[in-house]
This record gives C-alpha cells, structure tokens and sequence, in this order.
C-alpha cells in the first residue's frame, strides 16, 4: 500500500514538472506577451518576468518594444524639376501596443519598411533638386508624417525619419561644379570691379591734389625713382612725361594759325637754338594784342613777339621738370624720338 502511494505521488510530481515546464514562460523587461488562448485574443498583456500559460491552449507570443532601426533601400525617382536621383533613408520607430501589432498587421516590420518605400519615392516626386540637397529637415519631417499615418493602427509609433544620401548622376554633378565656378568668378570680378573703382577714385583725388602745386609731380616721380633704386637694380629707368609730349605735339604751328613773316623772321634771327616752339594760344594772344598797321612798324612788332615769347619760355622753364639734353623742336612723339 505504502509502495503504491509512493509511486502515485512520484508520478504525480513528475506530471507537475511536466506541466509546469510546459507552462512556465519568460518575458524580458523591453518586451510584452500576447496571449491567444485557442485563438482568441486574451484581454491582459503579460508585464516582463515569470508568467505561466496553459499547454497546448494559449500560444504566447512576445512583441519587442524597443526602438528599431531600419534603413530604407535607395530609391530612384525623378523630382519635380526633372533630375533623376537617388535617395536613401533610416527610420526609427517602435511598438506601443503590443496587441494591435500582433493582431492587426501580420509582420508589423515589412509593413513599416514597404511603407517608408512607397512613402520616400512620393516624396522625391513632390520635391525639387535644391530641396533635397539644402531642406532636409522639412523633407523629413513630411516623410514621418506619411509613413506615421497608417502605422499609428498597427500600433507602431514613428520616432523619426532621416535622408541620408542623395546620389546625382555624373552630368548634374558636373553641371552643377560649372555653375558653383561661375558664381564665384561673377564674385570676384564684381569685388575686383569695386576695388578699380575706389583706386580710381583714389587716384583722381591725388591727381587734384598734385595739380595745384607742379611740384608734387616731380616729387611723385623722385620717390618712385627711389622706390626702384632700392632694389638694387643695374639698370635705372627713368619714365618721361607723357603730358610733354602731347603740349610740344600741340605747340607744333598749323598752316591756320601761322605767325605773320615779320615776327618768324625775327624770331628765327635771335633765338635760333631755341628748342621748343610757341603754342598756338601765344601766337594768338601776340597777334591779339599787336594791332595790324600794314608793316609800318615792324620792329616794334618784332619787339612785342620777343617779350611774349621770353616770358613763355620763362614761365615753362618754372613748370616743366629739368632735362638733361636739349629736345628736338620736330620731335611728335614718334619711336625714333622716344629712343
């Protein structure tokens, strides 16, 4: 009797093992159980630790609720100003209902993943070029609204949305590297433009200031005289004035404004090595000033010429620089000249 108890009560146990073990579960803290009992949907979702279930009745099924990663495959689509791209993205999301997740959409990660396909391909087609290169984050932001839509029903919240790359085919990017060159050569020609401007304006005030005192000219050109000697050159350039050049080119007689035969007779007679001529403004003013008597008095005319002429001659020697050699009187500028 006592043998037969004892083997009732051993069998008994192991029973209770078996059926214990069959029916002893465990839910880690980042997950939930879904319990279907003969495949009816139970009203509680079992918490993380030890839970315990019916064998062979309830089916236990453990949703994670941590936050997923999923990177979206490259897309390829045209935007909407015509440029085929390429883009690729990531979501993240997680589950806050285990039950609808479970229940209402069979693999709740192809889902999501199918949606955020469909969703960045719509997207590319409503966005232009700039915007997806420089406005990603209102991009993103209606890229998770798109894709939270319809998942807020599976249970799944969409925690954000992020493009990661946009590929451009080879001629965009060079077209683009072309206009990017462009801008920045318009940038600085603009910038050069404006500093030849202000130089400009620079040298024209110089230029008043130097004009008031002849002086300041022959200064101007002693310092750059200096500037080059101190590079200890060989050979030392001295620049001619160009300004006389053009007055002895315009201080040449014309055939309009000739000097009556008296006056470059006498002239001729007692400045013969003189080297530069009368301009036009002094033969005017000589014959201005002179009054025609019809060759009665023609050295008193004389006289008169030789007096405008020295004091010309004066006044010149005051404002022109210093020469070392006398200049020729014939002399318009030409290359042998200028040797």
């Amino acid at each position: 009797m006592v043998e037969e108890l004892v083997t009732a009560g051993v069998a008994l146990a192991s029973v209770g093992t078996v059926y214990v073990m069959a029916a002893a579960r465990i839910v880690k803290q980042y997950e939930r159980g879904v319990v279907l009992r003969l495949g009816k949907l139970r009203s509680g979702v079992r918490g993380p630790g030890f839970t315990m279930i019916m064998p062979f009745v309830d089916r236990l099924q453990k949703v994670n609720m941590q936050i997923v990663t999923m990177p979206v495959p490259a897309q390829e689509g045209i935007t909407r100003d015509n440029v085929t791209v390429r883009v690729d993205a990531v979501v993240y999301f997680k589950v806050v209902s285990a039950a609808d997740a479970v229940i209402k959409v069979e693999d709740y990660r192809f889902a999501v993943s199918q949606m955020a396909q469909t969703s960045l391909r719509s997207i590319i087609g409503k966005s232009e070029l700039d915007d997806l290169l420089s406005n990603r984050e209102k991009l993103n932001q209606g890229l998770e609204l798109m894709i939270d839509s319809p998942a807020v029903e599976w249970g799944v919240s969409i925690d954000r949305v992020e493009i990661k790359d946009v590929s451009l085919p080879e001629t965009m990017k060079r077209s683009m590297a072309r206009q990017a060159e462009a801008d920045r050569e318009r940038r600085a020609r603009v910038i050069n433009a404006d500093a030849e401007l202000q130089a400009s304006k620079k040298l024209a005030e110089a230029a008043g200031v130097m004009s008031e005192q002849p002086a300041a000219l022959q200064l101007r050109l002693l310092q750059t005289v200096v500037a080059v000697a101190a590079e200890k050159n060989s050979t030392l350039v001295l620049p001619f004035p160009v300004e006389l050049l053009r007055f002895l080119e315009r201080a040449q007689p014309h055939p309009a404004h000739a000097a009556p035969p008296g006056v470059a007779h006498v002239q001729s007679q007692q400045a013969p090595t003189e080297s530069r001529q009368v301009p036009d403004g002094v033969a005017d003013q000589a014959s201005d000033q002179v009054p025609d008597r019809g060759g009665d008095r023609p050295l008193e005319l004389a006289a008169q010429a030789q007096q405008l002429l020295t004091q010309w001659q004066q006044s010149m020697q005051e404002q022109l620089p210093p020469v070392e050699a006398p200049l020729d009187p014939d002399f318009r500028g030409s290359k042998s000249g200028q040797d």
